[in-house]
């Protein structure tokens, strides 16, 4: 009976607050600048598949209200490796440092300068600072001991991607915001100054101090709020630096488009790829561990991380599921992995076997 009363009285409580904090999506006078794959008022996918239905909608919030999950969150507190001033002071200037934050959040030392990619540093991937997916651990450094960013790069506009307390407080410092089609206008509307943003629609490159970013294809959607579905786009990200090239898949559903970015840009010495947050229901937007391993092989990988893991729960598998088959499905395929605790110093061309920490 209880969970019969959550069903019914979450939807509405959710709804009140979506129309008093305005996330209910309005009309609009912004238009993306054109794109081949934006019509009626949308960004497409360029391999269709087809939307739930409103039935198929009900059935899957059915799912998350009734069915029982298994080690959805750590029974433990996850080992995290700090990340300060001192760590990153350390780091050498002529070559290429990751760190992952959390989720599909990365800190990068590019030469240089400091990146990052999907900052998320909220403690919640929601509109609602009461509801909705909580992190299981704390980000390895705070917003006030990052250095100073260069460069943000943001992948789409999904809360556990754009998060727009981090955007804000990253305004103060930030040089550039590279954002996909659409994105922009809620940049400006959060403050941030038109002339820091540079937009980006698919297979767009952009010239940096250090080396090129590239927006690349993925199998997704975006929306954060009712009404607004698919208005802004989605994608990838491919950074050269000299002769290094990442590869950054936020999230996608396994499509041709990996093979398409695999021969225009491969090989990469590194590549982020998806593994986590899947499921049957929605097979077409988010991949399987064992396709996540694939896009690597697509894309012309030499070393896969898999992200977008371990820091929220946002499907019905456990949380240690994904890492447990992806390593399997690496060493099926012959595919070099790693899969470093959050913290840890990912060098480019000196890396280390870490140890398993889940």
């Amino acid at each position: 009976m209880l969970k019969i009363l959550l069903i019914c009285i979450i939807p509405l409580l959710t709804l009140g607050y979506l129309i008093n904090n305005q996330l209910i999506a309005k009309e609009s006078d912004y238009t993306p600048e054109p794109s081949d794959h934006f019509s009626n008022g949308r960004f497409h996918n360029s391999q269709h598949y087809s939307a739930h239905s409103f039935r198929k909608v009900v059935e899957i919030w059915w799912r998350f209200f009734t069915e029982k999950k298994r080690d959805a969150q750590p029974s433990q507190e996850l080992p995290i490796s700090a990340v300060t001033p001192e760590t990153l002071a350390q780091l050498s200037d002529d070559k290429i440092h990751i760190i992952k934050l959390g989720h599909s959040s990365l800190l990068l030392k590019v030469k240089t300068e400091y990146w990052l990619i999907d900052p998320v540093f909220s403690e919640r991937a929601s509109p609602f600072r009461f509801f909705g997916p909580k992190r299981f651990h704390p980000t390895p450094i705070t917003l006030e001991q990052l250095p100073t960013i260069s460069r943000v790069l943001i992948s789409h506009n999904h809360y556990d991607h754009l998060d727009k307390k981090t955007i804000q407080f990253l305004a103060k410092s930030t040089h550039e915001f590279f954002v996909p089609l659409g994105v922009e206008a809620d940049l400006e509307s959060w403050g941030i100054a038109r002339k820091n943003i540079v937009p980006f629609d698919w297979w767009q490159q952009a010239e940096t101090a250090k080396g090129s970013v590239t927006f690349t294809p993925t199998q997704h959607f975006s929306g954060r709020g009712l009404g607004d579905s698919n208005s802004t786009l989605w994608g990838s990200w491919v950074i050269e630096v000299g002769k290094q090239r990442i590869f950054f898949s936020s999230d996608s559903g396994y499509f041709e488009g990996f093979k398409q970015i695999g021969e225009r840009y491969g090989p990469f010495d590194i590549t982020f790829i998806e593994t986590g947050a899947y499921d049957k229901d929605w097979p077409s937007i988010h991949m399987t561990p064992e396709q996540s391993v694939q896009a690597h092989i697509d894309v012309q990988g030499k070393l896969m991380v898999p992200i977008h893991n371990s820091t929220f729960d946002l499907a019905f598998h456990a949380w240690y599921e994904p890492l447990e088959r992806v390593i399997s499905a690496a060493e099926s395929q012959a595919v070099e992995l790693i899969a470093p605790r959050f913290g840890e110093v990912i060098e480019i061309g000196n890396i280390k076997t870490p140890s398993r920490w889940w």
